[in-house]
């Protein structure tokens, strides 16, 4: 089991930056593929990017590549996404989730933080 607690969120204007994080607890904060996922007003949740164990591998969304960077410190049991380059329409709730497999799939994370509003104005 892993508990996952969103910082970072907040308001900024068009081609700004904005650093999330993700803090867990517990041991096994390793043992898991970590993703991000977003949720605008009225939209399905939507796959943002992900990152291995070990940190080696990333993969992120069309909409974010080039612009957003995923990375993760094992010894502090935390998940950073890097935000450059913001658009209106990256204005979302943003989601940490945990997940024993590499996948895009929102059903597939077992475990989910509560979430951080991302709001960029234009």
């Amino acid at each position: 089991q892993v508990q996952l607690v969103e910082s970072g969120g907040g308001l900024v204007q068009a081609g700004g930056s904005l650093r999330l994080s993700c803090a867990a607890s517990g041991r096994t904060f390793r043992s898991y593929v970590m993703g991000w996922f977003r949720q605008a007003p009225g939209k399905e949740r939507e796959f943002v990017a992900h990152i291995t164990w070990s940190g080696s591998r990333t993969f992120y969304a069309d909409s974010v590549k080039g612009r957003f960077t995923l990375s993760r410190d094992n010894a502090n049991n935390t998940v950073y996404l890097q935000m450059n380059s913001l658009k209106p329409e990256d204005t979302a709730v943003y989601y940490c989730a945990a997940t024993s497999r590499i996948t895009t799939v929102v059903r597939e994370y077992e475990f989910w933080g509560q979430g951080t509003q991302v709001t960029v104005s234009s």
